[in-house]
């Protein structure tokens, strides 16, 4: 057997191998704007030598993130293969085109599940091929789609990853029946959601929410001190907001969306670049954004309280029957589906696959 036929025979079971590592990577990181992504690079030899993952908007791609770590531990990648769950990139955004590291480094071949639809970072896989290396696609293809169902939705449609956030009692309350709802939920949920606030572009409230509650909707540190990195501030209805209101502020980051309509409050925002939406209410707006299918993602903090009364989460979101219900799926990306914070649970869910 040549040389080349004793590379060719470790193809299929360690490329295979390699995506199986990648795609499960990829779940240490955080849904929003940007997909999860998982890299594994393999060595002339076929023997997987690193696996890194993308860790969230502003920080190196799972290709970048493995070959930093194989630098760092002093491994060369020269010669090898890389296997990416999603077509690698080839644009320059707050991190570099990973096309060029992975030319860069030296590698020989490169293998990824799908192509990426997002138009300004699209097209890494001809630039790799100019460069003289193997390029092939589709290897656990329907994984990797299921992996970043909702992300691909949201970029085919022009408009922002949504992130619905619920705070609710056992009984599904987000209020009591005299309005109170500060706090339901425990001082570590708090901490949990100011760090979602920290990386996502954009939070969403109703009018009848700031005329109620008079939220700040500011990302905070555990300390209570602002965060370095803050989201727009979208408030959603037509009744005006008063300039008194906090969410005004006076940073210049708010903005009110004269409509009731989801669709066209998502695309007022994605006008305004924003590509990750955390809708945090009241229920009249989760109810807007579930019934519309405009969900992707939902994180609830589920506090060990009864309230017996006050006011639902949800309400009416055009189910009438149970055969119509919608269905979710547990979703294990960054930290997991069920996690205990404090004395609450925090649940992590996505909709289902199918009819979605």
């Amino acid at each position: 057997m040549s040389r080349l036929d004793e590379v060719a025979s470790w193809r299929p079971a360690a490329e295979d191998t390699a995506m199986r590592e990648a795609l499960s990577a990829a779940l240490h990181g955080p849904r929003g704007a940007n997909p999860l992504v998982g890299a594994a690079i393999l060595d002339p030899q076929g023997r997987v030598v690193m696996v890194g993952h993308h860790r969230g908007a502003g920080t190196p791609h799972a290709e970048a993130d493995a070959l930093a770590q194989a630098r760092e531990q002093g491994i060369d990648v020269r010669g090898g293969t890389i296997v990416v769950t999603l077509e690698p990139c080839n644009h320059q955004g707050r991190t570099g085109p990973c096309a060029q590291a992975i030319i860069d480094a030296g590698l020989s071949r490169v293998v990824y599940a799908i192509d990426d639809p997002h138009d300004p970072a699209a097209g890494g896989a001809e630039t790799l091929r100019a460069a003289g290396l193997r390029v092939e696609c589709g290897l656990h293809s329907e994984q990797a789609a299921a992996l970043n169902a909702r992300w691909l939705r949201a970029v085919v449609e022009r408009r922002p990853f949504v992130t619905l956030h619920i705070a609710q009692t056992l009984d599904a309350r987000i209020a009591a029946e005299d309005g109170t709802s500060q706090w339901i939920s425990s001082p570590e949920s708090l901490a949990d959601n100011h760090g979602i606030r920290q990386r996502i572009d954009a939070i969403l409230v109703g009018t009848g929410t700031v005329a109620i509650d008079d939220p700040r909707l500011t990302a905070r540190t555990p300390d209570g001190a602002p965060a370095s990195r803050q989201p727009l501030r979208a408030v959603m209805g037509l009744s005006p907001v008063p300039g008194s209101a906090a969410v005004i502020g006076t940073d210049g980051r708010s903005l009110h969306l004269p409509t009731r309509d989801p669709r066209e409050a998502l695309d007022m925002l994605f006008d305004r670049g924003v590509r990750h939406l955390m809708v945090e209410g009241g229920s009249r707006i989760i109810s807007a954004f579930l019934g519309a299918g405009l969900v992707d993602e939902l994180v609830m903090y589920q506090a060990p309280t009864l309230l017996g009364a006050g006011k639902s989460s949800v309400a009416g979101i055009g189910v009438h029957t149970l055969s119509d219900a919608q269905s979710w799926d547990w979703d294990h990306s960054d930290g997991g589906a069920v996690r205990h914070l404090g004395r609450d649970l925090r649940l992590h869910l996505q909709p289902a696959t199918a009819g979605n």
